[in-house]
């Protein structure tokens, strides 16, 4: 059974090695790259510093001109806001008043319709009535003429048929 110690004990003491060297290598892999991270950082800081500092130096210059120009398109918003309702004010008074001419405008067009309507009828009553009444009056002439002047002239069958469908 020592035996078997003993063998166990050198195979653990192997692993043990084993696993010291596989740190070691580790451990200078890790150095290296960390020296190489390092270097590319610095490399990038002294790259980029120089544009940070002239963005730094545009935003300060821009800083105040943004400022304003945000002001001023608010000042404009306001005032295009203002002139909308005064528009809005302006175009509501005026469809108003244009509602109420219309509406003026349409009792005048149905009073002088309803004017004309009724002239129209005092005409065919005053004008036509009579004339008709005269035309009553010459067509009885006529047919009185007709009948006198029938009574002298011999009648032909035709005109005696035609006298009876005129009766």
């Amino acid at each position: 059974m020592e035996f078997w110690l003993e063998v166990f004990s050198i195979i653990a003491a192997i692993a043990l090695v084993v696993q010291v060297i596989i740190l070691s290598a580790l451990f200078f892999e890790l150095k290296r790259t960390t020296e190489k991270v390092n270097k590319l950082v610095s490399d990038m800081q002294t790259r980029v510093g120089p544009i940070l500092s002239r963005v730094q130096l545009l935003l300060d210059d821009t800083q105040p001109k943004i400022s304003e120009m945000v002001a001023d398109a608010s000042h404009i918003v306001y005032l295009a806001r203002g002139q909308a309702q005064r528009m809005d004010r302006v175009l509501s008074e005026a469809s108003d008043r244009l509602r109420g001419q219309l509406i003026h405008a349409d009792r005048i067009l149905s009073g002088a319709l309803e004017a004309v309507e009724e002239t129209g009828a005092r005409v065919r009553q005053g004008f036509w009535k009579p004339m008709r009444r005269a035309s009553a009056v010459v067509t009885g002439i006529r047919v009185g003429l007709d009948l006198l002047r029938s009574r002298r002239a011999p009648r032909r069958p035709e005109e005696q048929h035609e006298e009876e469908l005129f009766i």
